[in-house]
């Protein structure tokens, strides 16, 4: 069964490209195109894409908009937003949006292609690079008081966090902690339950906004920095 797609962008040759690129994947078919916010409304709800590819800055209303009121209907898509470097602050924005994951317009096409697979089975990620100015904009943000749901995790579970906020995948995850990856999907599902989290990016979210791995991060470096036996 291909996984359906709606593209959503302004400018009718990066819908092109896209079409092009994913038109030749026998799992994915894209369904549908839309040239701003209010038509990825209307096409979302008249074709039920699996997956919408949203850009962010469009006429009429934009990818933010678009994807919160998307997502605010049932059996609503996932959404992976396309945005650049120089639109950073729209990615806090759209994490708060429930935006499924974010890729780079310039990432290589097999990471496109991988990032649609990856949210049309129902997980969530972050770009790589995505993923370092997430840490960093949230390192300098106010911390709140970490939820005491986190006592929750056993310690297994805890580790498991700690790679998701890394934005690595269950099946680096699973070679980090030699573990099946059928494991560290079950891990994964019982973290987000204890967290009343909907999916890896709202995990990500919590971990940074509220420092939960600084400590981590700091054995690490003092680990890595100390000298030889």
């Amino acid at each position: 069964m291909s996984i359906r797609v709606l593209v959503a962008d302004d400018q009718s040759m990066v819908r092109a490209g896209f079409r092009m690129l994913l038109g030749g994947k026998d799992d994915i078919e894209v369904v549908a195109e839309a040239s701003n916010g209010l038509e990825a409304i209307e096409k979302a709800d008249r074709f039920t894409p699996d997956v919408i590819l949203m850009d962010i800055r469009m006429p009429e209303l934009d990818g933010l908009e678009a994807t919160r009121r998307i997502l605010a209907s049932n059996g609503a898509p996932r959404v992976l937003i396309l945005t650049t470097f120089d639109l950073d602050e729209y990615v806090y924005d759209a994490l708060r949006a429930g935006a499924s994951g974010f890729v780079l317009k310039d990432d290589p096409p097999e990471q496109l292609i991988a990032a649609i697979r990856t949210v049309a089975a129902g997980d969530a990620l972050l770009s790589p690079a995505i993923t370092k100015r997430v840490i960093k904009e949230f390192a300098r943000a106010p911390r709140p008081t970490p939820p005491k749901e986190l006592d929750d995790l056993s310690e297994r579970e805890r580790e498991v966090f700690r790679l998701i906020a890394r934005g690595l995948s269950n099946a680096e995850i699973g070679q980090e902690l030699y573990i099946s990856e059928t494991t560290v999907k079950t891990h994964v599902t019982h973290i987000l339950q204890k967290l009343d989290l909907r999916d890896r990016v709202q995990a990500v979210v919590l971990a940074y906004q509220t420092g939960l791995f600084d400590l981590d991060a700091v054995r690490s470096s003092s680990r890595d920095d100390s000298p030889p036996p």
